[in-house]
């Protein structure tokens, strides 16, 4: 599968690149990180210039981001909450305080979301769910997604021929993160 995204973008550049990140977006199992440190190597070798990767990317990544917006936001919130608590058994009172505390801490949920794989995709759902307002949601998804692209892009120019080393780097980050989100739902759970 990589071989085929990195022919796709070595023919259409920047096309390429944006059609590639909305949809890595949509559907997170496209490696992001490795599309990302490849197009700032090929800024090493080719006609592609750094800003103008970052700029694409950053612009693939907010419109994959507002699709999965709006699909949240098309999510009928008493159903959600009924599914939650009945279907799901979480308890009426912490689904509650979750949505609360989103409402609370969302734009900053939003920006460290971007930076963070996997939940970059993912922290669009919530935020439409709760209704998040558009201009907020937007800058603070445009910021993080921003940093995160340069990161990677800089990271590929910086690792040249070896910039499938970041694939390895980012898949240990992720799983430690994603561990950490895993015993803090545990300890939530067992809590209430």
């Amino acid at each position: 599968m990589l071989t085929s995204f990195i022919e796709f973008i070595n023919l259409y550049g920047y096309k390429a690149i944006l059609v590639l990140i909305t949809l890595e977006n949509i559907f997170p199992p496209i490696p992001c990180e490795l599309i990302l440190t490849f197009s700032g190597f090929l800024t090493t070798i080719s006609n592609l210039d750094p800003p103008g990767v970052i700029i694409v990317a950053t612009l693939g990544s907010y419109l994959g981001a507002v699709i999965l917006y709006f699909c949240g936001y098309l999510i009928d919130y008493n159903r959600l909450i009924s599914f939650l608590t009945i279907k799901l058994h979480f308890n009426n009172d912490s689904v509650y305080r979750s949505i609360n505390w989103f409402d609370k801490y969302g734009k900053i949920i939003v920006f460290l979301g971007r930076l963070i794989p996997i939940i970059r995709s993912l922290i669009s759902i919530p935020a439409g769910i709760t209704k998040m307002n558009f201009f907020n949601f937007s800058i603070y998804t445009i910021i993080g997604s921003l940093i995160w692209n340069a990161v990677l892009v800089y990271f590929g120019i910086f690792l040249g021929d070896n910039w499938q080393l970041i694939s390895f780097y980012l898949q240990r980050y992720s799983i430690i993160i994603v561990f950490i989100l895993i015993i803090i739902f545990i300890v939530k759970k067992v809590r209430t």
